[in-house]
C-alpha cells in the first residue's frame, strides 16, 4: 500500500486541506436545504462541485474532499435512485474533483513552482450524516460497530475503486464508528484517515478520550492520518496534543467557523470564534500538527490564510 499523505508531507512539508465543501456550494447558489445536503448537487449541479473544487485549489489547499460526505445508498434510494444510479453518482463525484485538480495542475499561469501535485480524498461522513438529525455530533446511534460497518460498505466498496487517492473518513463521533472503519480500511488495503468529531480538548462526541480513539488508528496500518474537524478552532492545540499521545501517523485538523449546528432549525447558530487563521494555523503546526485546513463554514479565504501561516512557519517548526 502506498501513504500518500506521508508522501505529500515529506515532499511539500505540510497539507494544507480544503475548507467546508457545502458552504461554498452555498456561496454558489446551490440549494443544500435537503437531508441529502451537499450530495444533493451531485444531482442538481454538479459543475458547481467542480467550481467549489477549483476555487479551493486556487487558494491553496493541497488536498479536496469529495462530495460524497452524506451520499450514501440509503439516501439516494430515498429520493428514487436505485443501486446501480447511486454507485455512478458516488464515481462522479470522484471524478469532478479529479477533473479539477488535473485541470489546476496543468494549468501553468496559477501552478506554483515546487508545488506537490494535490490529492483527491473521498469523503465518507458518519452514520448521522445519513440520519440528518445532528447526531454526529452525538455519535448516539445505538449501533454497534458491526451493524456500522455494513452501513459504510457499499459505499466504501465503490469510493475504494475510483481514483480518489486516500478515502476520508469525516466527523466520526464514536469508538464504535472509528472500529468500523478501521476494519475497512484493513478489507480494502485503501489509505484512510479517520477525522474526529470532538465536544471538548480530550474526547470524541461520544465521550471516548480521543487518545484511546488515536490508538485504534495506531494498530491499523490502512489508516494513515488521524484527524479532528468540524470541532471549535479553540480547542485545536488540546486536541494535537491528545492525538499525538497515542500515535506518530500525521495528525491533520481542519476546525469549523466555532458556530453550532442546530439540528432542530438545521441552521448554524451562534458566533463564530474570533479567529487569525494564519496565525492559528501556524500555532497548530507548532503543535505537532502536519496538515490543516477548514470544515463548516470556512472558506476559499480562510484557506489562502491557513496556508500563510502554516508554509510560512516551516523554517521554524521541527
Amino acid at each position: 500500500m502506498t501513504d500518500p499523505i506521508r508522501d505529500f508531507i515529506e515532499r511539500g512539508g505540510f497539507l494544507v486541506l480544503d475548507g467546508g465543501l457545502a458552504t461554498e456550494l452555498e456561496t454558489l447558489g446551490c440549494d443544500l436545504d435537503d437531508p441529502l445536503w451537499s450530495a444533493r448537487a451531485l444531482i442538481d449541479d454538479p459543475e458547481a462541485i467542480r467550481t467549489a473544487h477549483r476555487r479551493f485549489l486556487e487558494a491553496g489547499a493541497d488536498c479536496i474532499a469529495t462530495a460524497t460526505y452524506q451520499a450514501t445508498f440509503e439516501g439516494f434510494r430515498a429520493r428514487g435512485l436505485d443501486a446501480a444510479d447511486t454507485a455512478r453518482l458516488l464515481e462522479q463525484a470522484v471524478r469532478l474533483a479529479v477533473s479539477a485538480r488535473d485541470g489546476f495542475v496543468a494549468d501553468r499561469a496559477i501552478k506554483p513552482v515546487g508545488r506537490p501535485r494535490p490529492l483527491v480524498a473521498a469523503s465518507v461522513g458518519p452514520h448521522g450524516a445519513y440520519l440528518a438529525d445532528g447526531s454526529e455530533y452525538t455519535g448516539d446511534y445505538g449501533l454497534s460497530a458491526a451493524e456500522l460497518y455494513d452501513f459504510h460498505a457499499r459505499r466504501w466498496e465503490v469510493l475504494a475503486e475510483t481514483e480518489a487517492d486516500v478515502l476520508a473518513c469525516e466527523t466520526t463521533p464514536s469508538a464504535e464508528e472509528t472500529r468500523a472503519y478501521c476494519r475497512l480500511a484493513a478489507v480494502s488495503h485503501r489509505p484512510t484517515w479517520i477525522s474526529f468529531q470532538c465536544r471538548d480538548g480530550a474526547h470524541l462526541a461520544d465521550g471516548t478520550p480521543l487518545e484511546a480513539a488515536a490508538a485504534l488508528c495506531e494498530a491499523e496500518p490502512h489508516v494513515v492520518a488521524v484527524g479532528v474537524n468540524c470541532t471549535d478552532p479553540g480547542l485545536t492545540v488540546s486536541l494535537i496534543g491528545e492525538a499525538r499521545r497515542a500515535t506518530g501517523k500525521p495528525i491533520l485538523v481542519y476546525p469549523n467557523s466555532g458556530e453550532v449546528w442546530d439540528a432542530g432549525t438545521k441552521r448554524w447558530t451562534g458566533p463564530a470564534t474570533a479567529m487569525d487563521w494564519a496565525r492559528s494555523a501556524t500555532e497548530w503546526r507548532r503543535a505537532g500538527a502536519d496538515g490543516a485546513g477548514g470544515c463548516c463554514r470556512v472558506g476559499p479565504a480562510e484557506i489562502t490564510a491557513i496556508r500563510g501561516g502554516a508554509i510560512s512557519s516551516r523554517t521554524t517548526v521541527t
